[in-house]
């Protein structure tokens, strides 16, 4: 039996794979997930060289199906499941006068829909781990988007305070089962999502992909006896003219 295992959407890049790597650096097996098959499968090979277990699951986390599937895919492969890693999402800017149902529906399914789905059909799992060891996490990648409500990223920003607030109602439901949840709600990070911005504020200026992997570390590290609601993650320049971001 795998000791120790862990489900991260949005691996093949950016944060999930930060996040993904540290997890198997801390003896995780893993299963990632992501939407571009070339690019999924690119990174577990290459976390395979590292001599890390990985398994990739191509999933389109807008369809509810999909995300039950791969919960259940991950279940098959590690037979366990000690840290979920909601971090698959999607931010699309528009004006409030001409929002989109279609991006509109898109960005609740992946941001919100998605991680609902996964807890619920992981919620099982993790309470076994977490009645096994007394630490098994949840983070649910949030954003301070969800906490400032910045212009042309209404909806976007809805749903990251929809994420911080579920996650709060997760760890009231877990209870005292030894699972821990956390939102992360991190400023501008330097990832592909963040590109539209990088003009205005470069790259190497934003919080990097590490960041949040030392964080979840972190969270990782701390004993059962302490929860961690949320952890916000600012840039020292941040402030108006980014909003807050």
């Amino acid at each position: 039996m795998t000791k120790r295992a862990a489900l991260v959407t949005g691996g093949s890049g950016g944060i999930g794979l930060a996040i993904a790597r540290r997890l198997a650096e801390n003896g995780y097996h893993l299963t990632i997930s992501g939407r571009r098959e070339e690019k999924l499968l690119n990174t577990a090979e290459a976390l395979a060289n590292e001599d890390f277990k990985v398994e990739a699951v191509v999933a389109d986390l807008s369809k509810p199906e999909a995300m039950v599937e791969l919960v259940a895919e991950h279940k098959r492969q590690w037979g366990r499941m000690d840290c979920l890693v909601n971090n698959a999402g999607i931010g699309i800017g528009q004006p409030i006068e001409s929002i989109e149902d279609r991006y509109f529906d898109l960005q609740i399914a992946v941001n919100l829909q998605a991680m609902v789905v996964a807890t619920r059909e992981s919620f099982g799992l993790l309470k076994e781990a977490g009645a096994e060891h007394g630490k098994a996490l949840v983070v649910n990648m949030a954003s301070v988007a969800g906490k400032m409500g910045p212009p042309w990223l209404s909806v976007y920003g809805a749903t990251k305070a929809a994420v911080i607030s579920f996650s709060q109602s997760s760890q009231k439901e877990f209870g005292d089962a030894g699972v821990g949840v956390t939102a992360i709600a991190p400023g501008f990070v330097a990832t592909e999502m963040t590109e539209f911005v990088q003009g205005e504020v470069p790259a190497e200026e934003m919080i990097q992909p590490d960041d949040i992997a030392e964080a979840v570390e972190f969270l990782l590290g701390i004993s059962p006896n302490c929860v961690v609601p949320e952890m916000v993650l600012n840039r020292p320049g941040s402030g108006p003219d980014s909003g807050g971001m």
